[in-house]
């Protein structure tokens, strides 16, 4: 095509419109699609009612583009239109001796779009809008409209009436000429209220990457549906285009008489006399009218509203469900599933459940059909498929870690894929939880190890030898030996590079791990240092001397003493504002940090409290009366106890909980794994042989995936060990 030529758009062929610039085949057959359907163009910037021809393609083809003129295609069929028009007229009349015409007040014939060719004919050429409108769908080969109903003889009354306005008569409308069609323009969303999925250049249609299935092609009418309040009666609006409802046929079931009188009266009512009117009219309907009235009103309730909004908006109503409810909204089809994998509403929803990273593996998966999966979707169907693995999911076969022969394990520690275990045979082993096998072995201390701290790659012992050793977990080696204390060192806390350690010799020191140096000695129990935490500001220590103290290890000042207990301080935890000390005395007191006030003192453990934590405000507490507490330190009541049928049958001897779940290590030789929220058992997940008789859980461990326990007997009926139990996702589930 030279740039002389003109392309006419109410006369070029499609191989003519398909050399424009961004106009493809698919769009030049919808051009000719829309100019049989309106019967001509009226201008070039009606090319804009064509879906996928904007303005930016007239404004490329421009000077390439010209528009004849209306009369000039259809002047050769005006007189015949005229002709059909006026005898169909004549007919209809003589027929339709059941339908008078209707008459105004002074007298004139009132114009019935029923017995008007051209009202016909631009009833029948909305139909053809539809077609063409819908034509261009790939996934709809012919548009489902079914032109084999008896619905072509109705008509929009509301238009009757403004038609009979502006009519003066039946002969004077035959006797005027015509055109064969009228154009309707095709419905369109206004520009600024376009989707995305709107403005895209190409022949599709809809919401990007929804595909239709049959369902949705059958049932196109009845879904996403909305009746129109301006004009075409009975009409149902779609999002795409303007498809007729299917109504009774004015043949079998001739109309009342002075119908449109009737609407007319009906539209001139205020709302609520509307409502009113309506109310009465269901109540005189027999049950078989009132059902046709249900299957007209249901359709309007059948909205695939998602699709139809922006996607913003999409996804913000989709931030309210579940994530549960989320992954059955991905199956309902596809442009439902893109946006149910959307990244961002994946990452609410894990913030919401407490993951804050993710497994970098999971950001290059896709799932069967192709689709990138969001990474943060699939980090939050780990951490699900992981809660189900420890409360209902097979429990696979422990890794068994022995080495300290029938020797006590005193102090485990697990930290990354690390597991570090101290004894009394005067080592510390360090164990890789993968493999299960010994790393090496920490050998220097002369006394039996009683306490330990681990970060990273560094640990730290104390021992009955009154030394503490730091050790280099990579290479085995020692690094300092920290001498000082007269007596064992039962107890530390490590807090960056810096660990406080208790000593039966009834003090406290701060030690630097990376010089080796004591720099602070805290002197003021009058007994053993049973206890103690560290936050890098404050030291809070508990002692056989039934005293909990508060400490500034910089200036060595003791800032408060908190007196109450009337017993040995076993247990404590710290959180930087509450203090809470658990006692041989059977209470729990929480205590202010800043002024030393008691704020509450917990009651009901009838023995030792032996092994506490404290998160977010919430206290679990492990007591020898076999017996857990879950507590509200914030209003000092007791949420939960861990009690009933399945519960510990001894002393209760170590526990961890998280945001899910309670785990606690017994005496009897179970550990036992509770609901948080409710208290509920859930289920054994450790049961020994010899439990009842000699064997015991002495310590736990727990990350996210995996449980480490240290069990032993007294009496050598079980055998010292390390049992890991593996509670992963196996990668190619996901």
């Amino acid at each position: 095509m030279t740039s002389s030529r003109k392309v006419d758009i109410n006369v070029s062929s499609a191989e003519d419109l398909e050399s424009l610039i961004g106009v493809g085949r698919a769009k030049a057959e919808a051009i000719i699609e829309a100019r049989k359907a309106f019967g001509s163009f009226s201008s070039i910037e009606d090319l804009t009612k064509v879906p996928g021809i904007g303005s930016s393609v007239i404004d490329q083809n421009r000077s390439q583009l010209c528009c004849s003129t209306i009369s000039t295609h259809n002047n050769s069929n005006n007189t015949a239109a005229s002709a059909a028009a006026a005898a169909t007229s004549s007919s209809n009349s003589n027929m339709n001796v059941n339908t008078p015409p209707a008459s105004t007040s002074s007298g004139r014939t009132v114009h019935n779009p029923k017995n008007c060719s051209t009202c016909s004919h631009a009833h029948m050429t909305r139909r053809s809008t539809v077609t063409a409108t819908t034509a261009h769908i790939p996934t709809l080969k012919r548009p489902f409209i079914n032109n084999d109903d008896d619905d072509d003889d109705d008509d929009d009354s509301s238009s009757s009436s403004s038609s009979s306005s502006s009519s003066s008569s039946s002969s004077s409308s035959a006797q005027s000429p015509r055109p064969s069609r009228i154009p309707v323009p095709v419905p369109s969303t206004p520009r600024s209220m376009k989707r995305k999925s709107d403005l895209v250049t190409d022949s599709k249609i809809g919401s990007p990457g929804k595909k239709l299935c049959r369902t949705e092609t059958l049932n196109n009418s009845s879904l996403l549906t909305v009746y129109s309040h301006h004009h075409n009666y009975g009409t149902v609006k779609t999002s795409e285009c303007q498809v007729p409802r299917r109504r009774l046929s004015s043949r079998v079931n001739p109309p009342p008489p002075d119908l449109n009188e009737w609407l007319k009266t009906f539209q001139s009512w205020s709302a609520s006399q509307r409502l009113m009117a309506l109310d009465e009219l269901i109540n005189r309907c027999d049950p078989s009218q009132v059902r046709h009235v249900m299957s007209i009103i249901e359709p309007q309730f059948q909205r695939d509203f998602i699709s139809l909004l922006p996607r913003e908006l999409a996804l913000y109503v989709l931030s309210f469900l579940e994530p549960r409810d989320l992954l059955r909204a991905a199956q309902t089809c596809q442009y439902w599933r893109i946006l149910c994998e959307d990244n961002l509403l994946w990452r609410e929803k894990c913030k919401e459940a407490g993951i804050e990273e993710v497994n970098g593996k999971q950001t290059r998966r896709r799932s069967n059909s192709g689709m990138p999966r969001s990474p943060w979707k699939s980090a939050f169907m780990r951490q699900h498929q992981i809660e189900y693995n420890w409360r209902f999911g097979d429990i696979k076969t422990a890794k068994v870690l022995k080495g300290h022969d029938d020797h006590v394990i005193t102090c485990l520690q697990f930290c990354g894929q690390r597991i570090v275990s101290g004894s009394d045979d005067n080592t510390l082993k360090v164990w890789s939880a993968t493999t299960g096998k010994c790393l090496r072995t920490l050998v220097g201390h002369t006394g039996g190890v009683w306490s330990s701290q681990m970060s990273n790659n560094i640990i730290i012992s104390g021992s009955t030898d009154r030394t503490l050793k730091v050790w280099n977990a990579d290479t085995g080696q020692c690094i300092h030996t920290l001498y000082g204390h007269t007596s064992t060192v039962r107890c530390m806390c490590l807090h960056g590079n810096k660990v406080v350690s208790g000593s039966r010799d009834a003090t406290l020191r701060v030690w630097d791990i990376d010089t080796g140096q004591c720099l602070h000695v805290l002197m003021g129990h009058v007994a053993a240092v049973r206890c103690v935490q560290y936050d890098g500001r404050r030291v809070v220590s508990g002692a056989y001397d039934y005293m909990v103290k508060v400490w500034n290890p910089e200036t060595e000042e003791c800032l408060h003493t908190l007196q109450g207990h009337t017993n040995r301080v076993y247990s404590l935890q710290f959180d930087g504002v509450h203090v809470v000390s658990g006692s041989l005395d059977t209470s729990i007191r929480v205590w202010d940090v800043e002024s030393g006030e008691c704020k509450h003192t917990l009651m009901g453990h009838q023995s030792l409290t032996s092994g506490m934590e404290l998160k977010d405000n919430i206290l679990v507490s492990g007591n020898a009366d076999s017996t857990v507490k879950i507590w509200d330190i914030q209003s000092g009541q007791c949420l939960q106890t861990l009690q009933g049928p399945n519960k510990h049958q001894s002393a209760v001897t170590c526990l961890q909980f998280n945001k899910k779940f309670v785990i606690t290590s017994s005496d009897d030789g179970t550990v036992k794994i509770w609901d948080l929220n409710t208290g509920e058992f859930i289920r054994n997940l450790v049961t020994l042989e010899s439990g009842g008789s000699g064997g015991v859980v002495w310590r736990i461990r727990a990350s996210q995936t995996k449980l480490v326990c240290a069990v032993g007997s007294r009496n050598g009926t079980e055998e010292t060990k390390l049992l890991v139990l593996d509670f992963d996702v196996d990668e190619k589930r996901l």
